[in-house]
């Protein structure tokens, strides 16, 4: 009776054991496979490549790397001297094509008031025709003067939007050349967070799913939302060889490495006080609406398991 009896309670604890065995490994696959998140994340922004739209030697350089600006603080300044002078000679320009254009209409005017033969037809269509004439070169110096002050107003260098001037090299006494690249801004206003997940968990997000950030260093979680999901990505295989055949990489059947999917979150609000960077470290993880992990049931878990399986085994 006793042997039975310990028989009896090794069974128990041997069926107890596989009951506990089973459950972790159904939480485990839930939490490293099954579930939507990911510890490879990282913070994107948009960065604004600014340059000059005249060239010229810098005069004066007004911010400092790293610092902070708002749209529209002058960045640096381009002598503006030789603009100046610009503005003065299509200034003076304008001033001649008016007097002339002044002139030439009067006379136009006279011959139309004349009567009689005195004045032919085909003269007075001459003087129309100068006098249009005259009008179209005025138009066009005032446009000249136009383009004159544009660019000496362009001396000054202004920032496009808000945000953190980065990776500063120049110096007063450069010299900027008119659409080449000199100062790059990271837009403030233009984070979010790329999660890289595996193509095994692309299935259970949506877009609109809230999302919770962790960031490496950092003990308080940020919150978004899916925002988009990458809908194509790289492949070595589309690339071809030097005879113009097709590249394929070997495959080992029984080795197979999910894909990473870029899914793009945004970042629903950045504290004042964090000092949030472009290329940051952050674990990406969907949440429930109130911002608990999801989870799978038991029975979900239990079938993802068996049709895993079963799809490894049909690889074998």
């Amino acid at each position: 009776m006793f042997a039975y009896a310990n028989r009896l309670v090794r069974v128990a604890i041997t069926l107890v054991i596989l009951l506990v065995a089973m459950i972790v490994a159904v939480v485990l696959w839930d939490y490293y496979t099954a579930s939507p998140w990911t510890r490879n994340g990282q913070v994107r922004a948009q960065v604004a490549n600014i340059a000059p739209r005249v060239s010229g030697q810098i005069n004066a350089v007004n911010v400092q790397d790293n610092q902070f600006v708002h749209k529209g603080d002058i960045l640096y300044v381009i002598d503006p001297f030789d603009f100046r002078v610009k503005v003065d000679i299509a200034t003076a320009a304008v001033n001649e094509r008016r007097a002339d254009l002044e002139f030439k209409t009067s006379q136009y005017e006279r011959r139309q008031q004349i009567a009689g033969v005195a004045v032919s037809g085909e003269e007075k269509q001459q003087f129309e025709a100068v006098a249009e004439q005259a009008e179209a070169q005025y138009a066009a110096a005032l446009a000249d003067l136009r383009q004159a002050r544009i660019n000496l107003e362009r001396t000054e260098v202004r920032s496009s939007i808000n945000g953190y001037v980065t990776n500063l090299t120049m110096r007063s006494g450069d010299y900027a050349n008119a659409g080449q690249v000199n100062i790059q801004i990271i837009d403030t206003d233009s984070y979010w967070v790329d999660g890289y997940f595996e193509e095994t968990k692309i299935h259970a997000i949506k877009v609109g799913d809230p999302v919770r950030l962790d960031l490496m260093g950092f003990h308080e979680p940020l919150f978004g939302h899916v925002e988009s999901i990458t809908r194509g990505i790289a492949s070595n295989n589309a690339a071809t060889s030097t005879q113009g055949l097709p590249a394929v990489d070997p495959v080992y059947t029984w080795v197979r490495l999910a894909q990473r999917i870029p899914v793009r979150v945004h970042i629903d609000r950045v504290p004042p006080d964090l000092v949030l960077a472009a290329g940051m470290t952050t674990t990406v993880t969907v949440v429930s609406a109130a911002g608990n992990r999801r989870h799978m049931s038991i029975r979900d878990a239990l079938h993802h398991v068996g049709d895993d399986i079963q799809h490894l085994v049909g690889h074998r």
